[in-house]
């Protein structure tokens, strides 16, 4: 196994000038008190909720569909891990210089205007707002869940811009819209808290491939640039030996007792409703494609060898081949995602395993 397994978690945030990789330390609520309905009357939510105004926060807490106290700091401030709002993008050609064959990146061919998002630039920004053929999108990517998610940013005829909230919950993702400063899970893309309480973001068909595949089969697609406007150290991964399998998530995390499955073993996972289904990478190495009933549609799970761990060694191109997945509904890629195991206990506890 290529890459350090110390364990070394770190929240990327830079300052204007120098690099400062912020520790950042457990908080919040765990385990089974992570997953408690809101309480109208909570005490300690109302309390969070005059905190983080305090904080500069304009949000509606009065609308929240969970208690304040689920939520907790990842380190970094809000947009302190710093959105792309202004996303350049270069040739194939061009990007091959500083990308390695296996480095995983974000296709979206939208409109058969395929796009990638290498990951090595997603691990320092997390969120980038972009458009492709009128639609405007969010490619997302939270490296404490390994959940990389394409969302549309459009809700009720209002087109959204997002930011990192700098909170976590279940140790995900929490993401912000700057028109509202409604708080928005990335896993499941739905708004917790402020004026879009309950509504969801349409999540877009994408999937994670290793540049060599681009390289050979999508020669046209546009490359997101290293030009971000910001200095980040791009290539490197902050969060060494943090995939290793047995381990568990830093941060706390609903049902992180449950060991059907090893904390952070790769899955398959798809939802349809109140359906929702878990196909582990360890399964689909030996059976490299199955069949999958989600919600009363017939799914196809492929899963092919060659893209690198983006959270394995210090160096992304020299993580270890962990390989990738697709799933396909009659030949055509349909959204899904491929987070640790651990997060989709602490969201989906009632998911059904396929072995």
């Amino acid at each position: 196994m290529r890459g350090s397994r110390r364990l070394t978690v770190v929240r990327p945030y830079l300052p204007l000038v120098a690099l400062a990789l912020v520790v950042a330390g457990c908080g919040g609520n765990a385990g089974d008190d992570a997953a408690r309905p809101t309480d109208a009357g909570d005490e300690r939510s109302a309390a969070l909720a005059r905190e983080f105004a305090d904080e500069g926060w304009a949000t509606d807490f009065a609308k929240r569909k969970v208690s304040l106290t689920e939520f907790q700091s990842g380190g970094p401030p809000r947009d302190g891990i710093p959105p792309v709002d202004d996303p350049k993008f270069v040739a194939v050609a061009d990007a091959d210089e500083w990308l390695d064959e296996e480095e995983p990146v974000i296709l979206v061919e939208h409109r058969e205007r395929p796009r990638a998002y290498p990951i090595q630039i997603l691990m320092w920004h997390e969120i980038v707002n972009d458009e492709i053929a009128g639609t405007p999108i969010a490619v997302t990517f939270c490296p404490l869940c390994s959940t990389a998610i394409v969302f549309d940013r459009r809700v009720g005829g209002e087109t959204l811009d997002f930011g990192t909230s700098g909170k976590l919950r279940n140790s995900d993702l929490v993401m912000y819209d700057r028109q509202t400063e409604s708080w928005w899970q990335q896993f499941g893309g739905e708004a917790l808290v402020g004026r879009y309480l309950g509504e969801r973001l349409e999540r877009l068909p994408a999937r994670i491939v290793s540049w060599g595949e681009v390289m050979r089969h999508f020669s046209s697609a546009r490359v997101l640039s290293r030009d971000t406007g910001h200095a980040r150290d791009y290539g490197n991964n902050p969060y060494s030996g943090y995939d290793d399998v047995d381990s568990p998530p830093f941060f706390p995390a609903a049902n992180r007792d449950d060991g059907r499955l090893p904390p952070k073993e790769r899955v398959v996972y798809v939802e349809r409703g109140d359906d929702a289904v878990a196909v582990p990478f360890s399964v689909l190495e030996r059976k490299r494609e199955l069949e999958i009933e989600v919600g009363g549609e017939r799914l196809l799970v492929r899963w092919r060898k060659g893209v690198a761990s983006a959270l394995d060694a210090g160096v992304i191109e020299e993580g270890r081949d962990v390989g990738a997945a697709e799933v396909l509904a009659g030949g055509r890629l349909v959204p899904f995602e491929e987070p640790f195991w651990f997060a989709v206990a602490a969201f989906r506890p009632d998911v059904r395993i396929v072995r």
